[in-house]
């Protein structure tokens, strides 16, 4: 899994990295400005294009003028730089390749109080301030990022957006350089993952510069990005003389007679991911639905307020509350399970609104549940929050009180952890915007579960092949829209692949 790092932990593996491997900070900054462009040339081809590159005095406008100078090399003759002169300082290695320009390429400073200068260039390469940005801007540098959006120029950041922090709260009023793409140096940075960067970020791109591994591991972050080889890693195989008891049985307690497609797509989700055995406990009226759409699945009925006779010893795990409803029938429900079965369950939708309401069930929850909340339902759960940073610390705190995992739906969708780790999930797309996909994961992770996955991994897995199907039917037909129900019979197909 790849560390995610936060600025002061990026300076220490920067500083470890020029002491050990041992390379100079300014060659350092020179392998980060070739990685830029090796990243940047294959996508701006056009080397008659006026750029003109924005450099601060700091180290991130060194990287400005390590990349102006590597471009100029590629024959983009139609470069120009501005200096934003706002500060006395300037870093050593600004000045080292401030001096390597030779009168190359046309230098304008900005000084503060200046008129800003015409811009002529469709392209604006970013390199004015860098990762270790704390506070809002304000003054000079405010000014001109405003000037800059309002000019609608096609903005590369050089690893991130002036204006923008790259952990820690964003106030919704901040003032950000808007860019179409940031090329960042070895990692996202944390925030690139929460929406806040959705506004001011179209989308970024990560490009290694050779910071050593080892320590950077040796960090231990709490933030981890999740990617293909760890899926790989923890994937099962399927082995000879298995059979139907070997992937467990699952019960989904899911749906009402008007909200019967939430528990069918999570059901069928269930046992398209690999569960034995896969039963769903629906209502009387639900149960041709049930059969029709999937007579694999088995039933367990529900009958007005009866609660179900439920043989609790036979159930590996439970997916609880899609379609369910939140009336006093599916609260004494979810009471009786969550007082005579104690393995780990599945906690989303309705049954997550009934436990908004029912602070008494949170002592009530197996150790080791998992819990899928979207943005909404977490804040009903834990109060409401005022930046997304904000959900992150308190699904990690939460994870931890209650000992078991949060699943926080987003583009980067979170695992938050008993262990105080927050894993972010890399698949997905906006085509998977669709009614009924959270149902799906709900499936997904149960069964999972079913098939005796550790809580963590369960989550870790089901998030990412729940998304890597999202992204097997979208990205290659260019899809508008991926159905839930679509997504389902590409997931055998998807996982396949982690285990040949």
């Amino acid at each position: 899994m790849l560390p995610l790092l936060t600025s002061p932990q990026i300076r220490e593996a920067d500083a470890y990295t020029i002491a050990n491997e041992p390379i100079s900070s300014v060659n350092l900054m020179e392998r980060a400005a070739k990685a830029f462009v090796g990243w940047f040339v294959n996508h701006f081809p056009d080397k008659k294009q006026a750029i003109s590159i924005y450099c601060g005095t700091g180290n991130n406008g060194g990287d400005g003028l390590a990349i102006a100078r590597i471009l100029h090399g590629h024959h983009y003759k139609a470069i120009n730089i501005k200096i934003t002169r706002y500060s006395d300082k300037a870093s050593d290695d600004f000045n080292a390749n401030l001096k390597r320009l030779q009168n190359t390429i046309p230098v304008t400073e900005i000084k503060p109080g200046d008129n800003f200068p015409d811009e002529d260039s469709p392209i604006l390469i970013d390199a004015m301030l860098g990762s270790g940005l704390n506070r809002p801007l304000h003054g000079d540098y405010e000014k001109l990022v405003k000037h800059l959006n309002s000019l609608e120029k096609t903005v590369v950041a050089v690893d991130i957006p002036t204006g923008f922090f790259s952990e820690g709260e964003i106030r919704p009023d901040s003032t950000v350089l808007n860019a179409k793409l940031a090329i960042t140096f070895q990692q996202a940075k944390i925030n690139f993952l929460l929406p806040e960067s959705g506004p001011v970020m179209e989308c970024w791109e990560a490009v290694n510069i050779g910071i050593d591994d080892k320590f950077v591991q040796s960090l231990n972050s709490p933030y981890q990005f999740i990617n293909e080889k760890d899926i790989r890693q923890l994937m099962k195989h399927r082995h000879k003389f298995s059979n139907k008891g070997t992937f467990g049985h699952a019960l989904i307690v899911a749906g009402q007679a008007k909200t019967m497609g939430a528990a069918l797509l999570c059901s069928s989700a269930c046992a398209h991911a690999g569960a034995g055995l896969t039963t769903a406990c629906v209502p009387e009226s639900g149960l041709t639905a049930l059969n029709s759409y999937l007579p694999e699945i088995m039933a367990v009925v529900r009958q007005g307020n009866d609660l179900p006779k439920i043989d609790w010893d036979k159930f590996s795990t439970m997916g609880i509350g899609p379609g369910l409803g939140n009336d006093e029938n599916s609260l004494n429900l979810i009471c009786d399970i969550l007082t005579n079965y104690k393995k780990p369950v599945v906690i989303d939708a309705d049954a997550l609104n009934i436990l908004a309401e029912h602070r008494q069930l949170w002592n009530m929850i197996p150790e080791g549940s998992i819990i899928t909340p979207h943005m909404k339902e977490f804040d009903r759960l834990f109060g409401e929050s005022t930046s997304w940073w904000q959900r992150l610390q308190t699904a990690i705190e939460k994870a931890k009180e209650h000992k078991i995992c949060i699943v926080l739906k987003n583009d980067y969708t979170i695992t938050a952890t008993p262990d105080g780790n927050a894993y972010f999930n890399s698949t997905s797309n906006a085509a998977m915007a669709s009614g009924g996909m959270g149902d799906v994961l709900t499936g997904i992770i149960t069964a999972l579960l079913a098939q005796k996955y550790s809580s963590r991994d369960a989550c870790i897995i089901g998030t990412y092949i729940h998304g890597k199907a999202g992204d097997e039917l979208a990205l290659p037909n260019r899809m508008h829209v991926v159905l839930p129900s679509k997504v389902i019979t590409q997931l055998p197909i998807t996982m396949a692949k982690f285990i040949a």
